[in-house]
């Protein structure tokens, strides 16, 4: 794990698309049913794992120029969109990502810091899933690589591998996997800029399209500020289509696609392993070179 931390950070130093700089110093801690990071003292997020929440989430996901968050959530028309978060619905009946914690939730059994200090911190978790009435479905471990290379970009890596405890048949559904609520200021409809890796933009010419990566910012001030999540090519579906909406949301998933039109079945036992890069940002997609990132990252 170091290893690849430290070849990414070379591969960082070496391309002249950055200016080499020191990275920042990030710390975390386990408060009750958080754990709080900071990057050069000051909060940038939280990994939030209550026993009351429908699953794991981070929030906020403070941009590196404003120091607020460039997420949200729980807004009054759609209150199941928490910020940066991992779920999925219609799986063997139940309901992994919307409000109602009898319809299904996925449960943190085991969060925790396993790197604080330095130039990167470190967490892992292991979640079930869970429903009244019926046998858990999946079983998921993740992990998460948080560092701040240069001063205007903050990244999360993200790796969820999730095993299949039975069959599992996901009908079609736009509500599922890796997703992300922005917050309002940034979205298309108040004048933020939604674009893929093609160059496409807007919910019009995204939705539903293959890419490599999805960029959403908007402009704050005098500055502006945004979020991208680049897919990792080992990924199942890879490179998966895009469900986008100009208020806010963006999330790469197949499962509204299914091959058969109907439902993607999963057998007894299959792993899928999820890899992600979130890269908070200063800047437009362009400024903040996130074709770049996207090629250094699809080489770990």
């Amino acid at each position: 794990m170091m290893k690849n931390i430290l070849i990414f950070t070379i591969l960082l130093l070496l391309s002249t698309a950055w200016t080499p700089l020191c990275a920042a110093k990030l710390s975390a801690e386990k408060v009750e049913s958080k754990i709080n990071v900071t990057i050069d003292g000051k909060f940038f997020t939280s990994y939030i794992f209550s026993p009351e929440e429908k699953y794991p989430f981070f929030y906020p996901v403070n941009g590196p120029l404003s120091g607020g968050s460039v997420t949200s959530m729980r807004n009054g028309e759609y209150p199941h969109h928490s910020s940066l978060f991992f779920g999925c619905d219609q799986v063997n009946g139940g309901n992994y990502w919307q409000e109602g914690l009898e319809r299904g939730r996925i449960i943190s059994v085991n969060a925790e810091i396993l790197k604080t200090g330095g130039d990167s911190v470190v967490i892992s978790d292991e979640c079930i899933w869970s429903r009244p009435g019926a046998m858990s479905p999946v079983k998921d471990s993740r992990r998460y690589i948080i560092t701040s290379p240069v001063p205007s970009i903050r990244l999360i890596e993200v790796e969820i591998a999730m095993e299949m405890l039975m069959e599992v048949q996901i009908k079609k559904t736009n509500h599922s996997l890796f997703s992300a609520r922005m917050a309002s200021d940034l979205s298309v409809k108040n004048g933020g800029s939604l674009v893929n890796a093609e160059g496409a933009s807007g919910e019009k010419e995204t939705f539903g399209k293959s890419s490599p990566w999805m960029d959403y910012s908007g402009k704050r001030g005098d500055f502006v500020e945004g979020m991208a999540i680049l897919q990792h090519p080992a990924n199942p579906w890879y490179p998966s289509p895009w469900f986008t909406r100009d208020y806010g949301f963006f999330s790469p998933t197949p499962m509204y696609w299914p091959a058969n039109g109907t439902e993607n079945t999963l057998k007894k036992g299959e792993k899928l392993v999820l890899r992600y890069l979130v890269v908070v940002h200063g800047g437009t997609a362009k400024e903040a070179k996130i074709a770049e990132w996207f090629e250094l990252y699809k080489i770990k």
